[in-house]
C-alpha cells in the first residue's frame, strides 16, 4: 500500500514536471531579464542562479538550493523565477530521496530532510509564486505539484483546476489532474479493503462467542469481555482459558484500547448490535428489573443485606453499574414468587476482597410482575407499577382518608412518645434508634405515610406482602390504626 502510494506520486511529480515546456524545468536569466544596469551583487546573484541552474540539470537538487537561496536573498533578480526554480529543485530532490534504494541507505546513512518536509518548503516557494504571479499557470502547476508531494490530492485537484480556468488547453495541467484523480481512487480503493477486514473468531470472546464487547486483555495474554470475565472472576481467581492465577479486577481494569477501536471502526454495524444488546442486559433502565429473592420489602425499609452468592455478585455488579435499582421479592408458601413486590435503591456499596459485597438498600415503588424470566442465573422481571387509588378533592373517601392520617399520626407520637420514655430509663441504645428516626412525612401524601408507619412496627413478611399488595390508603392505614392501638408500649418495634 505505501510503495503503491510512493510510486503514484512520483508519476505525477515526474508527469507534471516532464511536460513543462522550459529547459529542464528552470528558467535561465537569458529567457527572462538579461539586460539592465549590473552591479557586483546583480553579478553575484546571476552567478548563483546559473550555478544552480547547471546543478539542477545535474540532478545535484540540493547544491541547487543552496545557489537559488543564496541568489533570493541578493533580491537583484525576479524572485517569481528564483521560487520556481527553488519549488522545482525542492520537488525533485524529494523525489529522488523517496527513489533512493534501501540499500544504498543501508550502506550509506543520508543525513538530509525528509522527503515530506521538502514537500513543505515546496509548497511554501509556490504559494509565494502565486502570489507573484496569479495568472501564471506554472505557478498553479508548481504548487499542485509540491501539494500531491504532501499528499494532499484534494488540494491539489482544486489547485489544477484554478489554473485550467486560467489556461483551459494547458496540456501540463490537464495531465496533472488526470494522474492525480487516478491517485485518488486507489487510495480510496485500498481504504475500503483495509475498512471491510474480515471478521474472525480472533475478536470474538471464548466465553460468550460473540463479538468482544469493552475487550480486556488478562495479564497472560487472553482477551474476554468485561462482563464475562467478571462472571467467571465470580466463581475463581483463574484465568478461565489458561487457568493461570490472574490478580485483576475487570471492574476497574482497563479496557484494550487498540482492540476496541479495531472492533469499532471495522464493524460498525456488528459493535452497535453488540452494545445494544450489553445495554439491554446492564439494565439501565425501562420497565425490566433483575429480582433478589429473599423478603417482602415496604416502600422507605432500608435494610443492610450481604451478597455472596456468584449470582447476585454479577447481578449487584451489573445494577451498580446501572440505575442502582432492583426488585426484592418474597418466595410464597406454594413455591412460586408472589406477584407483588418492591422495587429498592442500592444506596451503599462495598466490595470486599473475597468477591463478597455488603450493601444498604432503600425501598422505592411497589410493582406487579407481568411476566419472569432467568438470566445469568438469576431472576429478572417485566413490571408494571402499582400507585394506590387517588380520590378527588372534595369527596367522601378523600375527607375519610384525612382523617385516618390524623388519627394514624396520633397514635404513632403517642407510641413513639411512650417508647422513647422507656429507653430513656431502661435501654439507651433503642433511644439512639429512635433519635435517627426520619420524620414523619406530610399528611399531604397519604400514601407513603402509610408505608411509614408500617415500617415503624414490626410486621410479619405475609401481612407486609397484604400491605403491597393493597391499592386503597385508606384500607391499609385501618388496618395499621387497629394494630397501633393492640400495641403495648414495650412491644417489639423497627425504626427506620
Amino acid at each position: 500500500m505505501v510503495f503503491g502510494v510512493i510510486s503514484g506520486i512520483i508519476t505525477v511529480v515526474s508527469s507534471a514536471m516532464a511536460n513543462e515546456d522550459d529547459v529542464e524545468d528552470v528558467k535561465d536569466l537569458s529567457l527572462v531579464d538579461g539586460e539592465g544596469e549590473t552591479s557586483p551583487e546583480k553579478n553575484a546573484a546571476v552567478e548563483f542562479l546559473r550555478r544552480g541552474n547547471r546543478d539542477f540539470r545535474n540532478s545535484r537538487f540540493k547544491e541547487a538550493i543552496l545557489c537559488y537561496t543564496k541568489a533570493l536573498n541578493a533580491n537583484c533578480l525576479d524572485q517569481a523565477m528564483l521560487y520556481s526554480n527553488r519549488c522545482a529543485a525542492y520537488c525533485k530532490y524529494s523525489q529522488g530521496i523517496r527513489l533512493r534504494p534501501a540499500r544504498t541507505s543501508e550502506e550509506s546513512a543520508m543525513l538530509e530532510l525528509d522527503p515530506m518536509t521538502l514537500g513543505q518548503l515546496a509548497l511554501k516557494d509556490s504559494e509565494k509564486l502565486v502570489k507573484l504571479q496569479s495568472d501564471n499557470p506554472k505557478a498553479y502547476l508548481r504548487k499542485a505539484t509540491a501539494q500531491v508531494l504532501l499528499e494532499q490530492y484534494e488540494a491539489a485537484v482544486e489547485t489544477y483546476l484554478s489554473g485550467l480556468e486560467i489556461d483551459p488547453m494547458n496540456k501540463p495541467l490537464q495531465e496533472g489532474l488526470r494522474e492525480v484523480k487516478i491517485l485518488m481512487e486507489g487510495v480510496e480503493q485500498n481504504d475500503s479493503k483495509r475498512r471491510k477486514l474480515k471478521r474472525s473468531d480472533d475478536l470474538d470472546c471464548t466465553l460468550c462467542l460473540k463479538l468482544l464487547h469493552q475487550p480486556i486483555t488478562t495479564p497472560c495474554g487472553h482477551s474476554f469481555c468485561r462482563a464475562c470475565l467478571l462472571q467467571a472472576l465470580d466463581h475463581g481467581n483463574k484465568c478461565p482459558m489458561c487457568r493461570t492465577v490472574i490478580f485483576v479486577s475487570p471492574k476497574t481494569y482497563p479496557v484494550s484500547v487498540t482492540l476496541n477501536n479495531l472492533i469499532q471502526r471495522n464493524f460498525p454495524e456488528e459493535f452497535a448490535e453488540r452494545k445494544a444488546e450489553m445495554d439491554a442486559v446492564s439494565l439501565a433502565g425501562g420497565e425490566t428489573l433483575p429480582l433478589f429473592v429473599m423478603d417482602v420489602v415496604l416502600p422507605m425499609q432500608q435494610l443492610m443485606l450481604n451478597i455472596f452468592e456468584p449470582r447476585y455478585r454479577l447481578m449487584i455488579r451489573r445494577v451498580v453499574e446501572g440505575n442502582h435499582r432492583m426488585g426484592m421479592v418474597r418466595i410464597e408458601e406454594s413455591g412460586s414468587l408472589a406477584e407483588v413486590a418492591c422495587e429498592v435503591e442500592i444506596t451503599e456499596c462495598e466490595p470486599l476482597p473475597d468477591g463478597r459485597f455488603e450493601i444498604e438498600v432503600v425501598g422505592k415503588r411497589r410493582f406487579r410482575m407481568t411476566e419472569t424470566w432467568e438470566q445469568d442465573g438469576y431472576r429478572v422481571a417485566k413490571v408494571q407499577w402499582l400507585q394506590d387509588v387517588v380520590h378527588p378533592d372534595g369527596s367522601p373517601e378523600k375527607d375519610e382518608l384525612a382523617q385516618s392520617v390524623r388519627t394514624a399520626a396520633d397514635l404513632v407520637n403517642a407510641f413513639i412518645s411512650r417508647v422513647r420514655d422507656i429507653a430513656v430509663r431502661s435501654d439507651r441504645r433503642l433511644l439512639e434508634m429512635l433519635n435517627r428516626t426520619e420524620g414523619m412525612p406530610s399528611a399531604s401524601d397519604p400514601e407513603r405515610f402509610s408505608f411509614w408507619v408500617a415500617n415503624l412496627m414490626n410486621i410479619p413478611g405475609r401481612e407486609r406482602l397484604q400491605y403491597l399488595r393493597i391499592t386503597d390508603t385508606r384500607e391499609r392505614l385501618t388496618r395499621e390504626i387497629t394494630r397501633l392501638r393492640s400495641m403495648p408500649a414495650d412491644s417489639n418495634c423497627c425504626i427506620q
